[in-house]
C-alpha cells in the first residue's frame, strides 16, 4: 500500500506537482487529429495536466495548441472565429496565429504598438499516428519528436478509441498492467480456446489457457518496466508456458499483449487530478488491423452511442454502467458490454482518486506494485533535480513490443524485446 503522501505524489499532476512537471518533459498527445480535421474548422477545447487549451487548424492546415483564454480579457478562444490564417476572439476581435503571434487587434488604434508587445502562449506541435502532439515543458528541455512504439512508422494503421474518464490517471493505467483481472472481469470477452496462441475474432479475443492465476515476473528498464504473466496452456502444460508480456512505457503508455491480427496499446493522459483522457488503440498491418469505426464498434466505445460528441461517458454508477442482470443470469460475467466499459466501471467505482492506503494486495499485484514504486521514485528524483524518467538515453525504442505466445519453459521472455525476437522465439517453439 502507499501512504497518503506517496499517493498524492503519484496522482497529482496540476500546477507545480512533480508528476505533472515530469510529464511535461515528454511530447503529449493532446487530442485526436479527427477533432481538428478541417482547415478553418471548429476549434477543440482540451484540458491537459490541469491547463485549459484550444486546438485549431488554420487556413493552411497548420495546427495550433494555445492557452484557451485570450490574453486581453481572458475570454475563451474556443468560441472564436477560425478564419484567414488565425483564430479571432469574439470579444474584441484580437486574432492569433498558430504560434501565438498577434495578427490583428480590432479594438486598438492602428498606430498602437501593443500588437508587437503581446505574445499569446502557444506550444510546439507535431501530428503523428492519428494524434496532435504538443510539448508543454520548457523550450530548453524539448527533445525532437520520435514515433512511439505503437505508431512506429507512417504506413502502420492506428485505430483509436477515446473516452474522458472522471478519475485519476494512475488507477486507469494500473488496470492496463493488471494481467490477472482479465481472467475474471473480461472472461466473457477474452475466452479460453484451443488455439496455438492469442487470436482475435470480430466478437472475442481468444487465449490458449484456462489458468486464472498467472505467475508474474518483472524486468525494470530505463523507460519503465516489462513484465510477464505466465499461465498454464491448455496443451503441453508440462513443457510449455503461455506467456503474455506487457510493457509499461513511462509516464502513461502500456503496450498490451497482441493477438494474431493486430497489436494493442493503452495511453492515459491526465486531464487534471481527477480526469483522464483514455485512449485504447489497435495498430499494425492495415490488412488485418480494424478500422477506427470497426474498432470502436468492437469495444462499444463510440461518440454518439456510449459517448457524447466530446468523448464523455453517457453512463455512470447511477445507471450501473448499463449493466444487464438478465445477461448475467444467462452466463455473461459482468453484464456490461465492451471490455473497456467493464474496466471503466471498476476504475470509477474506486472514486476520483483511489485511496491506496486501504488496499490489501496479493501476489497477482506485482506489476501494480512495481508501477507505483517506480513512478513515486521517478517523481521524487525529478523533484530533486534529476531527469524525467524515459527521456534522453533512457527513451524507449520504437521497436520495443509486447508478446504473447506458448513457449517452451526453457525460453526466457526477458530476452524477447522486438518483433524479430518474438518471431524467433515462436519459431524455436
Amino acid at each position: 500500500m502507499l501512504t497518503t503522501e506517496e499517493n498524492d505524489l503519484l496522482c497529482r499532476v496540476e500546477g507545480d506537482a512533480p508528476m505533472g512537471q515530469l510529464m511535461r518533459r515528454h511530447w503529449v498527445p493532446v487530442c485526436l487529429t479527427e477533432e481538428v480535421a478541417d482547415a478553418d474548422g471548429t476549434p477543440a477545447k482540451v484540458r491537459i495536466l490541469g491547463e485549459d487549451l484550444v486546438v485549431f487548424r488554420d487556413s493552411d492546415g497548420r495546427v495550433g495548441v494555445m492557452d484557451e483564454y485570450c490574453p486581453h480579457r481572458r475570454a475563451s478562444l474556443v468560441l472564436g472565429r477560425n478564419e484567414e490564417g488565425g483564430l479571432r476572439c469574439l470579444y474584441h476581435g484580437w486574432k492569433f496565429d498558430v504560434e501565438g503571434n498577434v495578427l490583428e487587434m480590432s479594438s486598438e488604434p492602428a498606430s498602437s504598438p501593443l500588437k508587437e508587445k503581446v505574445k499569446h502562449r502557444a506550444y510546439p506541435v507535431h501530428e503523428w499516428g492519428g494524434w496532435v502532439w504538443s510539448y508543454l515543458g520548457p523550450s530548453e528541455t524539448m527533445p525532437a519528436f520520435e514515433p512511439p512504439p505503437y505508431a512506429p512508422a507512417g504506413d502502420v494503421r492506428v485505430s483509436i478509441a477515446k473516452a474522458i474518464i472522471p478519475c485519476n490517471w494512475a488507477q486507469i493505467l494500473e488496470g492496463a498492467i493488471d494481467s490477472a483481472h482479465s481472467s475474471s472481469l473480461h472472461s466473457s470477452d477474452f475466452v479460453p480456446a484451443r488455439v496455438k496462441a492469442g487470436e482475435a475474432t470480430d466478437r472475442n479475443w481468444l487465449r490458449p489457457s484456462t489458468d486464472k492465476s498467472p505467475r508474474l515476473q518483472v524486468q525494470r528498464t530505463g523507460y519503465g518496466f516489462r513484465y510477464a504473466a505466465l499461465r498454464r496452456p491448455i496443451a503441453n502444460a508440462a513443457t510449455h508456458d503461455y506467456v503474455r508480456t506487457t510493457v509499461f512505457v513511462a509516464p502513461w503508455t502500456v503496450l498490451v499483449p497482441p493477438n494474431n491480427l493486430y497489436n494493442v496499446a493503452n495511453v492515459n493522459v491526465p486531464v487534471d487530478d481527477t480526469h483522464t483522457a483514455f485512449y485504447f488503440l489497435a495498430w499494425g498491418d492495415p490488412l488485418t488491423t480494424p478500422s477506427t469505426e470497426e474498432w470502436r464498434k468492437f469495444l462499444n466505445v463510440r461518440p454518439g452511442d456510449t459517448l457524447d460528441a466530446y468523448y464523455r461517458l453517457k453512463t455512470s454508477m447511477d445507471e450501473r454502467f448499463g449493466q444487464d442482470r438478465q445477461a448475467m443470469k444467462a452466463g455473461n460475467f459482468t453484464g456490461i458490454k465492451g471490455f473497456p466499459n467493464q474496466d471503466i466501471a471498476m476504475w470509477m467505482t474506486m472514486g476520483p482518486i483511489a485511496d491506496r492506503s486501504r488496499e490489501r494486495l496479493g501476489a497477482s499485484d506485482l506489476a501494480v506494485v512495481e508501477f507505483r514504486k517506480q513512478m513515486v521514485e521517478a517523481a521524487q528524483a525529478f523533484a530533486a533535480g534529476g531527469a524525467a524518467i524515459g527521456t534522453g538515453s533512457d527513451r524507449v525504442s520504437p521497436a520495443t513490443c509486447s508478446l504473447q505466445a506458448v513457449l517452451p519453459k526453457t525460453v526466457d521472455w526477458r530476452n524477447v524485446h522486438t518483433a524479430g525476437d518474438v518471431a524467433a522465439a515462436v519459431a524455436a517453439a
